[in-house]
């Protein structure tokens, strides 16, 4: 194991590329490769790594939310991937939609995740093999979990606006002008339709990538403690959410403080700022150009 992993609170969370190169042949794991930018994985991948879409395969895109139970049950076999399988995530920006692909694993109840620390960028820094060959997979019968676990690691508006009235801890993970409302979208990113520009009322500003350093791997456990628990003061037992703009960037995060953290009640709110900031009635902060809402 990499000496790095002994830190975190799960270490077997992840795996770094000298093992995940010396095990591609292992038939007991299946690579899934999650990008933002989905016509990626045509121009080389990891060898053996499937592709997943976190739109196309995950999303219903009739209606704002995740696939059925049956329906990732069908992504699941014709993946060959089996609920005894231990699924490796990596993809591109530090493995921001890879983390986004894991968490929706995990709401359908499959527990053997893992992330390849810097993702697609150190794999391929460190010239590790890269094939444009997709694999082909015998089609498994992956049972029909038997529900969503939304209730577990999920949260929605009525949640986020609970915990704000509360004063429970919020981590906004977007970039600091998207947290004062000077910018409605990421640097560089278009516009989605938000209305409003600002924050939750008493949510704090923790870019995601504060978590990882230049090379798309995670920090240290030391590191990330100071930034989560020393400087935010958030406690291993309580109760966290963490948004973004439609909960991908706030996925980090959750990984890091779910399992590289081991904090005990972690929930993404992936409505985030899209469904929040076009609510009618949803008090917001909104320091570049005042504010609305309970104080």
């Amino acid at each position: 194991m990499n000496p790095k992993f002994a830190g975190y609170a799960n270490p077997e969370a992840l795996v770094d590329g000298d093992w995940l190169q010396e095990h591609l042949q292992d038939p007991s794991l299946r690579i899934v490769e999650s990008n933002e930018d989905i016509l990626l994985y045509d121009t080389g991948h990891i060898p053996g790594a499937v592709h997943i879409d976190w739109r196309g395969d995950l999303q219903d895109n009739t209606i704002r939310d995740y696939i059925t139970p049956e329906k990732f049950a069908e992504v699941c076999g014709r993946n060959g991937i089996t609920p005894e399988t231990t699924v490796i995530f990596y993809g591109d920006k530090s493995n921001w939609w890879a983390c986004y692909a894991l968490w929706a694993f995990r709401l359908f109840g499959h527990d053997k995740v893992r992330v390849l620390d810097g993702g697609r960028d150190k794999w391929k820094a460190e010239n590790r093999p890269l094939t444009r060959e997709k694999p082909s997979y015998a089609r498994t019968n992956y049972p029909i979990p038997s529900r969503r676990h939304d209730p577990e690691i999920r949260a929605f508006f009525e949640d986020a606006l609970a915990f704000s009235k509360a004063r429970q801890p919020l981590i906004d993970v977007r970039s600091p002008k998207e947290y004062t409302g000077e910018l409605t979208h990421m640097p560089e990113y278009p516009q989605e339709g938000v209305l409003r520009g600002g924050h939750v009322p008493g949510a704090r500003n923790v870019p995601w990538k504060t978590a990882a350093n230049d090379d798309a791997t995670f920090k240290s456990a030391a590191e990330l403690r100071k930034i989560y628990t020393e400087n935010l003061g958030l406690k291993p037992d309580g109760e966290i959410i963490a948004y973004c703009r439609i909960g991908e960037r706030s996925s980090h995060t959750w990984f890091v403080l779910k399992y590289l953290l081991g904090i005990a009640d972690v929930k993404n709110y992936d409505g985030s700022w899209t469904e929040y900031g076009n609510l009618i009635g949803a008090p917001i902060d909104n320091p570049s150009g005042g504010s609305s809402g309970t104080k």
